[in-house]
């Protein structure tokens, strides 16, 4: 018993430690940098989807979900996937409120950000590029 606790706290301090490596202090707050996927990778101003979706590469149960925004706005739902990765749901509608300042690419930054269950001293965030259009769909 002694020495299978004792090899679970090992790994977990090489967990902890091999993640450190991969974060950013900010004051007394680590920040873990994930990798997400967004999806509609191409948001058109003119349709009537209903959600955008944020995969991450974090564990569902390492997430207080509650705490999850996507350039600010406050998250619609959550859940896993069949990986056991933390999914966001946002209203579509509020992502298409942001303001936009599109450049030539007419590309928009979305950065998620969040909280570890462990509380504020862990959060995360990641980023990614979504191409928004604004063509009216054909009838």
């Amino acid at each position: 018993m002694k020495r299978t606790k004792t090899r679970t706290i090992a790994l977990v301090s090489t967990a902890l430690l091999l993640s450190a490596i991969a974060c950013v202090w900010a004051e007394d707050q680590i920040i873990i940098n994930i990798n997400i996927a967004v999806a509609p990778n191409v948001l058109n101003l003119q349709n009537n989807g209903q959600v955008v979706t944020v995969h991450t590469d974090l564990p569902y149960s390492s997430v207080a979900g509650a705490t999850v925004t996507l350039n600010g706005v406050e998250i619609s739902g959550w859940k896993s996937d069949n990986q056991g990765n933390f999914v966001a749901k946002f209203v579509m509608q509020d992502i298409k409120n942001l303001p936009l300042n599109i450049g030539e690419l007419n590309t928009l930054t979305l950065t998620g950000t969040g909280e570890t269950v462990s509380g504020g001293s862990f959060s995360f965030t990641g980023a990614a590029d979504i191409l928004v259009v604004n063509n009216i769909p054909r009838k």
